[in-house]
């Protein structure tokens, strides 16, 4: 959506769009104890970051704004981990959601099932870290992570066909 823009639009819309995900995590943290780590809404912004600035700016985007998230809110330990994660859900969720176009299907369902992926590359991350940090505990943050996930496809999959459209009818 930005790739005909200039590089200084596309950079700042990306820098948006971390403040944005930034914003969306710390905004509202609900505490995981078993784990020390937190549900939050800024996957839903993942997700958008992803879809909209594709693979590359959605990226960076995801990746810095949740790991900035994590370094304010003093979950140092998470912030490499996050800063993968959230890269990995943004293009995860371009592509899934762009191979789609191609097979004609409905702009929601294309970006649920970015958001089931998206989620899924989530729950596996966080797990894996977590396991070698706190071993068989780490499976007790799957159900959070699970919620998480799914309220960040919620959101995102009602936001960005009503984005798109809207941001497409400027462009005009």
């Amino acid at each position: 959506m930005i790739e005909n823009r200039g590089k200084a639009f596309q950079l700042s819309v990306t820098a948006l769009f971390a403040a944005i995900v930034c914003i969306g995590t710390i905004l509202i943290r609900i505490p995981i104890p078993a784990t020390n780590g937190y549900i939050h809404l800024g996957d839903a912004f993942v997700i958008l970051s992803g879809l909209f600035l594709g693979p590359v700016y959605g990226a960076a985007a995801a990746g810095i704004g949740a790991a900035l998230a994590d370094l304010i809110g003093g979950y140092v330990l998470y912030a490499p981990v996050t800063l993968v994660v959230k890269i990995c859900m943004a293009v995860g969720a371009w592509v899934i959601c762009h191979k789609l176009v191609k097979e004609q299907i409905n702009i929601f369902i294309r970006c649920v099932l970015a958001g089931i992926f998206a989620t899924l590359i989530n729950v596996a991350g966080y797990l894996g870290y977590e396991f070698v940090i706190y071993g068989m505990t780490a499976f007790l943050s799957v159900p959070a992570n699970f919620v998480q996930g799914i309220s960040g496809l919620i959101i995102s999959s009602y936001l960005y066909p009503v984005l798109k459209k809207r941001l497409a009818g400027q462009n005009k």
